[in-house]
């Protein structure tokens, strides 16, 4: 005859009605969790609906309708589009924009040439790293009212220095010819800083075992710098030609502060400051919508490319 131990008479017997209760608890917990979970999600997804889609959609549609930014929207399809394509101002705006990249990779070589320097251990190099570095913390519209009065034919400081070595400087911002190089100048001024910091960054990171096999093999200094140096900084370079190129797609702040009637014979006019002089002084927000989708796609376009070069030649050190 079975008689039963006294584990199992304290062992409570586990009913139907104790498991569905479990299984109640535990749905009540999960949905609890998942209540939370939506909540935590909801934040970005209402930030990107709110910020990124509802703009982008709103913006597309603008595009197609002939709108002054206040009264009602009238749907014209593609005519603003049309109207780009065949406007000489939009053309000669889009040609003044790629013409400013030019001080892209001459910012990028000075820069280079003054991290390596101030990489070295020299006298006073954290005060020319400083010095380097206040132009990029300064007020972008304080420098070009600086740099409008420097610029200036009869007394400006730039003319000034030109005289003292015998040149007669032009009168920079009044003359077709040499308004965009001053501008790209003081662009190029404006933004060595940065770069030199992230240059300056990249070269201390680099190995210092790296430079001593190389000297140990015999190699010059330039051997060094192709094979050592430049592949380990060219992520660096990467990064800042494509921050570069989104930022001089901007470049608005300089050009409506030095030659606020877009430059002589519309030779500074960048294709932002057209968007605003059409969005805001013409009030043409429709077509200055168009304009303003077309120079994204221009962007996001080059902005791929760069990406693709930059996969294709994947740094290594020989």
């Amino acid at each position: 005859m079975a008689t039963t131990t006294e584990a199992e008479r304290t062992t409570p017997v586990w009913t139907k009605a104790d498991a569905k209760a479990s299984r109640k608890a535990n749905n009540k917990l999960h949905r609890k969790e998942h209540a939370w979970a939506a909540a935590f999600m909801a934040a970005p997804v209402i930030g990107w609906v709110a910020f990124l889609l509802f703009p982008m959609g709103f913006s597309i549609y603008a595009s197609m309708t002939n709108w002054n930014g206040i009264g009602n929207m009238t749907f014209i399809g593609l005519d603003n589009y049309t109207r780009l394509l065949q406007d000489p101002y939009f053309w000669k705006a889009l040609w003044n924009t790629v013409f400013y990249m030019i001080g892209i990779p001459i910012g990028l070589a000075i820069s280079l040439a003054l991290a390596l320097a101030l990489s070295r251990n020299i006298r006073g190099r954290t005060f020319f790293r400083t010095v380097y570095y206040i132009p990029v913390i300064s007020s972008l519209a304080a420098i070009a009212i600086l740099w409008q009065w420097a610029y200036n034919g009869d007394f400006g400081l730039v003319n000034q220095a030109l005289a003292l070595v015998g040149i007669q400087g032009p009168n920079w911002l009044m003359d077709p010819l040499w308004a965009k190089p001053a501008l790209i100048i003081m662009a190029v001024w404006k933004g060595l800083g940065y770069s030199t910091l992230l240059y300056l960054a990249a070269v201390q990171a680099v190995p210092r075992s790296l430079y001593e096999a190389a000297s140990l093999d015999g190699a010059t200094s330039w051997k060094r710098f192709t094979k050592i140096t430049w592949p380990m900084v060219r992520p660096v370079t990467f990064f800042l030609v494509v921050t570069n190129i989104i930022a001089g797609s901007m470049i608005f702040t300089e050009i409506n502060i030095m030659t606020p009637t877009g430059g002589p014979s519309w030779s500074t006019a960048s294709l932002v400051w057209y968007v605003w002089n059409q969005a805001f002084r013409n009030l043409n927000m429709g077509y200055a919508t168009a304009m303003a989708l077309v120079l994204g796609i221009l962007v996001l376009i080059v902005t791929i490319i760069q990406f693709r070069i930059n996969r294709a030649n994947d740094f290594s050190i020989d």
